[in-house]
This record gives structure tokens, C-alpha cells and sequence, in this order.
């Protein structure tokens, strides 16, 4: 869902652990994802009279996944496993019914004969869309742990967005090695992958027709995977927690001919005043081109946790006015305008603003149980010091489960400095199994 988000650490050791696995084992869920909104405009450019629930201001998907993972060789030795992964999305006959859009970017859309997608949003055929999301095989011998082949990533400036209905994954190699006490080592490098990024991949169908939410396409047309960046990319990381309240990440990124980057990241989560959280994160992103200048944000975010009953926080990122890209500490996985990032003031729903270049941000976060339904409140305050594109998003959730089934409703008030402010309110079902 739009709101998850795992921590770096804690995704990388359930990475390299994730094949001590007993045989095989299949997993999944069943996601149906709603939205709808009572901006102006509707979806595709059609009038509408901004009435919420109304068909073309409205936009559902459906997608099934479905994972298994086994065990090949398991002694004292070595491990070895394999694991696969597939999605399906389909909008089940909802387009041109209830709602006039879909949620994921994978879909592709035929216009009726002689009209254009634009003009016939309702008429439209929506094709469904399946792909292997994940193929991989995973050796561990000792302390280190190497897996090769199609996989989600999770490292700050190139991972798996997961909040959206569809997911973006690599094909890449990643060597994690946890020999040094306290301490992971990370390197990786990433050949493919079908996020729809910013850099290359310029010979693969990309949606022309617009579909998906404008901030939710996160996947290729069709999960079509093509070349990351021009060659591929590089990345090192090294995540060490010696000092047991103190995290500290530190990672280095080449993508050859396009740019170098880098994030360091220090996460503390303080025993003397209990409950305080507070950390500091930098990104550096320095384009090949001769001659151009480093897209740079730092963050810092201070916090007070009540353990089970409340969580608040208060963070604030800057980034530079004068780097060449254009943005700072972005997904470089995803489409630079609407890539998620892992900042501390990440909006919760209109991703690639706080990235740019010449922004201000402040984000305030409280979490709470209240009667075994949390309860979230998340307010993001983005200054564009060089343009007229301030963007204030005021956000409330209530999320519950019952038992299998996860349900979340949430409510977006976004009010930017030029056009209508808007209402999306948004529903996510998912059936685990």
C-alpha cells in the first residue's frame, strides 16, 4: 500500500535469509485497489462534473501474485534455493463499466476504430497484463549469500516500489556477506530492469495512452523489461549497527555513461530517552555529462515513539537549486516525476515533488491504534523556492485486518500553489494466502 514502508535493514536480512526455507512453499494475495477523485479534469483529459464516484473521475484494478520458493541443496556446506514470481493484472470488465480508468501503468489500451484514446476513455479496450516478476536462485555458504537472476531490490536509490498494484523488479546479482559483527555488506550489480526509469530503456513500449494513475505507474507496458540506465549499474553498500541504538548505511552507485551517486544515512533509536527516534540522510547525484553540477537533498527527522499506541515525527529535507538533473535522492528505478524516494518527508501520495530541484519540505507523520484500527495522519508542506509549484498534501488512513485480509481506506487532500485543489479518496483490499 501507498503508506508501507519497510526498513532498508530489515529488508536486506530478510534477503539474505530468505531461502533457509523448509522445501516449498507458495504464497500470494489478491489485491483490488479503488480511487477516485473530484479533480476537474477527470482521467485522460475528460470533462466531468468533478463529482466524486463519478465514473471517469474514478479508476480500479485488480492483481493477483503468486510466489513460490523451494529448497534445491541444503547441508552443512552450502544452501542453495530458487524462488519465481507472477503477476497478473486485469481490471475484470470494471473499465468502461464503473470506473473509466485503471490503476497500473503495465495495461495497454485500443481505441475504437477512427477515435483516439483521449476523446473515448470510455470506450476503450483495456488489455490485461501478466508477467514473471521474480526467477532467481539464492547460495548461502557461511556468512555470505549470493542471488542471481529476476528479484526485487531494496536499496535507497534504486529499489521495488511496492505501495502501487504492480511492483517493478531487476535482473540483477547481489552478494550480501555478514561476516563483520554487526555489520552487512552489499554489492550488487543490476543488468535489467521494467521500472519505467528516468534513464534508458528507450526501446521499450512505453503507455502511450496514458493509462494507470498518474503517480501509480511504476511497471513498463506489459512488465517488459529492458536495459538499467545504458549499461547496467553498480552498487556497494555497507550497513553496520555496532553501536546498538545507532544505525549508519553509507552507498555508492555508478551507472556508466549517466551518473554517480551516493547516500549515507544515520538512524538512531535512543534507550537513554526512551521512545526518541531521530536521523539525518544525504544523497549526491552527479551526472557523466561534462560540465554539470551534483543534485544534492539532505533530510533530518526527529521523532517520539509510545510503544503500541503511537508514533510521531518531524522531518525536513533541502535540495540544491542548482543541479543539472533536476532532482535529488529520486528512485532512479522509476520515472523521475513521480518516483517515490526514501527521504524522511516522502509525500504519501504525490511522489517526485520533494526530489526537485530548489525544494523545501516539511512532513509531519502521527500513527495510532485506536479500538485495533491504525490510524494515520500525514501532512507534507513542499516549497519550490524557484517555481509556482508549492504543493501542500494533507492525508488521513484507517487500516484494519481480518485475519487474511488486510483493508485500508485513505483520504488525500492535495492544494497546490496553481490549479483546484482535489479530494482522492482510495480503498485497498488484499486477500493474502
Amino acid at each position: 500500500m501507498k503508506f508501507t514502508k519497510m526498513s532498508l535493514v530489515a529488508a536486506l536480512l530478510i534477503g539474505s535469509s530468505a531461502f533457509a526455507i523448509e522445501n516449498t512453499k507458495v504464497t500470494g494475495d489478491a489485491n483490488l485497489f479503488y480511487s477516485t477523485s473530484d479533480a476537474k479534469s477527470g482521467y485522460a483529459g475528460i470533462s466531468d462534473k468533478s463529482d466524486l464516484f463519478s465514473k471517469d473521475n474514478s479508476a480500479a484494478d485488480v492483481a493477483v501474485n503468486l510466489n513460490v520458493t523451494t529448497d534445491l541443496v541444503k547441508n552443512d556446506t552450502v544452501a542453495i534455493s530458487a524462488g519465481a514470481g507472477y503477476t497478473v493484472l486485469t481490471t475484470l470488465g470494471l473499465e468502461n463499466n464503473l470506473v473509466s480508468n485503471v490503476w497500473g501503468g503495465a495495461h495497454t489500451a485500443t481505441a475504437p476504430s477512427g477515435a483516439s484514446y483521449g476523446s473515448v476513455i470510455g470506450g476503450a479496450k483495456v488489455e490485461n497484463a501478466n508477467w514473471v516478476t521474480e526467477a532467481w536462485v539464492a547460495a548461502t555458504a557461511g556468512k555470505t549469500t549470493a542471488k542471481l537472476g529476476r528479484m526485487t531490490l531494496d536499496t535507497p536509490l534504486a529499489f521495488t516500489e511496492t505501495w502501487s498494484i504492480e511492483k517493478n523488479t531487476f535482473e540483477a546479482v547481489v552478494l550480501i556477506n555478514q561476516d563483520i559483527p554487526d555489520t552487512t555488506l552489499v554489492g550488487a550489480f543490476v543488468g535489467n530492469g521494467n521500472g519505467t526509469e528516468a534513464f534508458g530503456q528507450t526501446d521499450l513500449q512505453s503507455n502511450v495512452n496514458g493509462l494507470g494513475l498518474a503517480s501509480a505507474a511504476v511497471v513498463n507496458a506489459n512488465g517488459d523489461f529492458g536495459t538499467y540506465g545504458t549499461d547496467g549499474a553498480y552498487a556497494v553498500g555497507v550497513i553496520n549497527n555496532s553501536f546498538k541504538p545507532l544505525t549508519v548505511q553509507a552507498w555508492y552507485y555508478n551507472l556508466p555513461r549517466l551518473a554517480d551517486a551516493y547516500w549515507l544515512q544515520a538512524d538512531l533509536k535512543c534507550k537513554k530517552v526512551k521512545g526518541l527516534l531521530a536521523g539525518v540522510q544525504y544523497s549526491s547525484v552527479k551526472a557523466a555529462a561534462a560540465g554539470s553540477t551534483a543534485d544534492d537533498v539532505y533530510a533530518v527527522m526527529l521523532g517520539y515513539e509510545i510503544k503500541d499506541i503511537a508514533t510521531l515525527k518531524a522531518a525536513y529535507s533541502s535540495v540544491n537549486d542548482d543541479g543539472s538533473l533536476g532532482y535529488a535522492g529520486f528512485n532512479t528505478a522509476t520515472s523521475t516525476g513521480t518516483a517515490q524516494s526514501k527521504l524522511y518527508t516522502e509525500a504519501w501520495w504525490n511522489y517526485g515533488n520533494v526530489t526537485k530541484s530548489g525544494t523545501d519540505t516539511i512532513h509531519l507523520t502521527a500513527e495510532a491504534k485506536v479500538a485495533k484500527v491504525d490510524l494515520g495522519l500525514y501532512i507534507t508542506a513542499i516549497d519550490h523556492q524557484e517555481a509556482d509549484a508549492d504543493l501542500n498534501e494533507y492525508t488521513v488512513t484507517a487500516s484494519k485486518s481480518f485475519g487474511p485480509l488486510d483493508t485500508t481506506a485513505a483520504v488525500v487532500y492535495t492544494d497546490p500553489e496553481t490549479g483546484d485543489a482535489t479530494t482522492m479518496i482510495q480503498a485497498y483490499l488484499t486477500l493474502k494466502f
